[in-house]
């Protein structure tokens, strides 16, 4: 792939109203607690703030002659100050890096969210092929609204060691439909069986954002306040199907009297989808 121009690139800015709609939509597609965000929008809501500018860098000439498959590999966000409803950020998308590795290109493409000063900043890994490998094997599709347990995430107090208490999660075919509308992470991999397949993959699956998203809500149980996470690194390692039954699981791996970082993971069937570092407030 000659990818050498897009190096340095800078998508935007795009200028975003956080609007109530919106955030509502955003909350409910990702299954959490509309209680817990009266006045401000979720930590994961920076996904849907990253779909600002992400389609702009994904459309552009370049990646798109060069460019067959996407997927998302890693994803960090540290968060500065709360995403306020009614508030007009610019968000702002620039390509920090690229790596060329076996027919791949690893891309790194960093995010600001502002209003003249940071509210949140992060990276994205996006892992980009040229060339469409072998079709996965057909595994069928789910019903559309089959789903297994979604809990709403709760307020909780947090430990001073050990394990966390477990989220059960999951999406069905039609919640995957609603995260792209609400997030406009549009990759048809997460809605269109075709593609999917195209892709080398089974069906449809998860998105990875909305797997982080949960992993969030997991932590934001722990923390306080409007801005209960500091900094996330997320890492996707295997794709999650909907309708399969998922849970959030972590522990507490340091704790001081301002914050408290947490090892978390997303498994189901026995396999981990994805893991994190999340620091909390406290």
């Amino acid at each position: 792939m000659d990818l050498d121009g897009l190096a340095g690139r800078v998508f935007g800015p795009v200028r975003v109203n956080i609007i109530h709609g919106q955030v509502a939509e955003y909350i409910g597609a990702t299954g959490d607690n509309h209680d817990r965000w009266p006045g401000v929008a979720p930590p994961s809501f920076a996904s849907a703030l990253l779909f600002a500018v992400a389609p702009l860098f994904l459309s552009d000439p370049l990646v798109s002659r060069e460019v067959r498959t996407v997927l998302h590999g890693e994803q960090t966000y540290e968060w500065h100050r709360p995403l306020d409803i009614g508030r007009t950020v610019e968000v702002t998308g620039t390509v920090q890096r690229i790596r060329l590795r076996s027919g791949s290109a690893f891309i790194t493409f960093g995010l600001t969210v502002g209003d003249g000063s940071p509210l949140v900043e992060g990276t994205s890994l996006f892992i980009a092929t040229g060339e469409m490998g072998e079709p996965g094997e057909d595994a069928g599709e789910p019903a559309v609204d089959g789903r297994g347990p979604n809990e709403t995430p709760l307020p909780l107090d947090l430990p001073a060691s050990g394990a966390i208490a477990p989220l059960a999660k999951s999406a069905s075919r039609e919640d995957l439909v609603k995260y792209a509308a609400a997030s406009h992470d549009w990759n048809p991999i997460h809605w269109d069986h075709q593609s999917a397949i195209a892709a080398g993959l089974n069906g449809v699956i998860v998105h990875g954002l909305l797997s982080a998203a949960w992993i969030m809500q997991s932590a934001a149980r722990y923390g306080r306040g409007d801005a209960p996470l500091k900094r996330g690194r997320f890492r996707f390692r295997s794709p999650l199907r909907p309708a399969d039954s998922a849970a959030v699981q972590g522990s507490v791996d340091e704790v001081d009297e301002q914050e408290a970082r947490l090892a978390l993971a997303l498994a189901s069937r026995g396999e981990t989808n994805a893991t994190a570092e999340v620091t909390v407030t406290r």
